[in-house]
C-alpha cells in the first residue's frame, strides 16, 4: 500500500473497480466539460482523475486502473515519484518563474549539462529548453536551417512531431491532426520509413530507398535536416532494421544535411537506454526530447553538436516560460532517480515480461501479426489471421475492453492497428501479468 503526496488517500498497486466505467461522478463531471471545453480537444476515456501512484490511477468515482499510457510516455518513472515531487515543492517554495532570458537560474544549467551527458557521443554539446515537444521540433527546424543555409526539411512515413504549423505539416497523416486547419509549413518532403514488418527490406535496402526519395523530389542541395523517430511513436512503435538510421545518417554527413532524432517519446530510459538513439548504435546531431525527461512537468528541449546550436544568433532562441525553474527542478530528480534505482535495467525487465507475456498471447490468438519495440515501449500491431491487413476494429475492441475492466490502453499505427504499451519503467511484474489477463479475456472475446 502506497500514499499519493497530494491526497494522502491509501492507493494500493492493484486494479479495482467499484461503478460502471464511466461512473456517475466522472459523468456529471464530463457534462460539466462539455459547456465550457470544446470537442477538438478529446479524451480517450472520459472518466476523470482524483490521484495517483506509482502504476495505479484512480478516477473519482474510486475506480483504480493499471495504467499503460503514462500520459502518453510521460511518466516513465511512475506517478508521483517522491523525489520528483519532493524536488517540486523546493523550487516552488524559492521561485516559480523569472524567465532564464531575463535572469537565469542553476536548474536550467543543470539540466543542460545532464543531456549533454547522457546524450550519445563524446563531442561538445549545447541545450536549448522549451516547454513541449512540437516546440522542440520546431526550434530544431529552426537551427538547422540556420547552421545549413538551406530550407528543406526531410521527414519519414508513418511519422508524427506534433500539433502546431510546422509539425502538422510533418506528420505523416493529415486526421486529425491537421484537418481543416489552413496552410502549413512549407518545404517539407516525405520519404518511406523502414518498416520491417511491413515491407520486409533489410536496413540496406530501406536506406537506398529513403535515400533515393530525398534524392528525387528535393535533393542533398536544398535539404537542411532529416527528421527521424529513432523508435516511431504515434506510427506504431516501428523499430527500424538494423544499421537503416546509421546509414541514413552517413548520408546526411556527407552532404551537410543535419541528421535530427526525434526522441520525444522514445527517451528517459523509455527504451532500455537513455536514449533509443543509444540502443540502435546511433549518434544525432541534434536530438529533441520532451514528455518522460520531468516526470509530469512540462519540459522539453533540443541538444546538440555544439557548432549546430551556437549557429543560432543571441535572441533567436528562447521563450518566456521555456525551461521553467520548477520544472527544471522536476528533470534533475528524475535523472537522478534513474541512476539511483537502476531505472535502465527496470525498463529492460519490463520488456522481458511484457513480451513474454504479448508472445504467449500472440501464440494462442492469430490476429496478432507482430510484436515489437524496445523496453517500456513495446506494441502488437493486429491484422486478419492470415493476412497483414489492418484490424483497426480488433484494436477498439480491445481498448475499450481494457478500459471498462480498470485497464488505461492508447492505439496507434497510421490504419489504427497497433496497441501500444507505455508501462513506467517501475511497473511490477505482477500489474503486466494482470494486465495480460485482461487483454487474454478481450481477445478471447472478439475472437468468438
Amino acid at each position: 500500500m502506497t500514499t499519493t503526496a497530494q491526497s494522502q488517500a491509501p492507493i494500493t498497486q492493484e486494479r479495482l473497480i467499484r461503478t460502471a466505467i464511466p461512473g456517475p461522478q466522472s459523468q456529471a463531471m464530463h457534462a460539466r466539460r462539455a459547456e465550457v471545453i470544446p470537442p477538438g480537444v478529446g479524451a480517450a476515456l472520459p472518466v476523470y482523475i482524483a490521484a495517483a501512484h506509482e502504476s495505479i490511477v484512480v478516477d473519482i468515482d474510486g475506480n483504480q486502473f493499471i495504467d499503460f499510457a503514462s500520459g502518453i510516455g510521460v511518466t516513465t518513472i511512475g506517478h508521483t515519484d517522491d523525489a520528483v515531487v519532493a524536488a517540486v515543492a523546493e523550487q516552488a517554495a524559492l521561485f516559480t518563474h523569472t524567465c532564464f532570458t531575463v535572469t537565469p537560474y542553476e536548474g536550467y544549467v543543470r539540466v543542460a549539462e545532464l543531456l549533454a551527458q547522457h546524450t550519445p557521443g563524446t563531442h561538445a554539446k549545447r541545450t536549448m529548453l522549451c516547454n513541449s515537444g512540437a516546440e522542440a521540433v520546431e526550434n530544431a527546424v529552426k537551427i538547422a536551417r540556420k547552421y545549413t543555409g538551406k530550407n528543406a526539411i526531410g521527414v519519414l512515413d508513418h511519422a508524427y512531431h506534433g500539433r502546431t504549423n510546422m509539425t502538422m505539416a510533418m506528420n505523416f497523416k493529415n486526421s486529425p491532426y491537421a484537418t481543416g486547419f489552413g496552410s502549413l509549413g512549407t518545404s517539407v518532403f516525405r520519404a518511406p520509413n523502414s518498416y520491417p514488418y511491413q515491407d520486409g527490406l533489410s536496413g540496406e535496402e530501406a536506406a537506398e530507398r529513403t535515400i533515393w526519395y530525398f534524392e528525387k523530389q528535393v535533393g542533398a542541395a536544398d535539404l537542411a535536416a532529416i527528421f527521424a523517430e529513432p523508435i516511431q511513436g504515434e506510427g506504431g512503435f516501428m523499430v527500424p532494421a538494423d544499421g537503416y538510421l546509421t546509414l541514413l545518417q552517413e548520408w546526411c554527413h556527407k552532404n551537410n544535411v543535419v541528421f535530427v532524432a526525434d526522441e520525444v517519446q522514445s527517451g528517459m530510459a523509455r527504451s532500455g537506454t537513455y536514449f533509443a538513439s543509444e540502443g540502435l548504435g546511433l549518434v544525432p546531431d541534434l536530438m529533441t526530447v520532451a514528455k518522460g525527461i520531468a516526470g509530469g512537468m512540462p519540459l522539453a528541449g533540443v541538444v546538440g553538436r555544439a557548432d549546430i546550436m551556437d549557429a543560432a544568433h543571441p535572441g533567436g532562441l528562447g521563450g518566456t516560460f521555456g525551461g521553467n525553474p520548477v520544472s527544471c527542478a522536476a528533470s534533475v530528480a528524475v535523472f537522478d532517480q534513474i541512476e539511483r534505482l537502476n531505472l535502465l535495467g527496470e525498463a529492460k525487465r519490463v520488456e522481458n515480461t511484457l513480451t513474454a507475456g504479448l508472445t504467449a498471447l500472440q501464440k494462442k490468438y492469430p490476429l496478432i501479426g507482430e510484436v515489437r519495440g524496445r523496453g517500456a515501449m513495446i506494441a502488437i500491431e493486429l491484422v486478419i489471421p492470415g493476412t497483414k491487413k489492418p484490424d483497426a476494429a480488433a484494436v477498439k475492441h480491445v481498448v475499450d475492453h481494457g478500459f471498462q475492466n480498470g485497464l488505461l490502453l492508447l492505439n496507434a499505427g497510421t490504419n489504427y492497428n497497433v496497441l501500444r504499451f507505455l508501462p513506467n519503467v517501475r511497473m511490477t511484474d505482477e500489474l503486466i501479468n494482470d494486465a495480460m489477463s485482461v487483454l487474454d479475456d478481450a481477445f478471447a472475446s472478439y475472437t468468438k
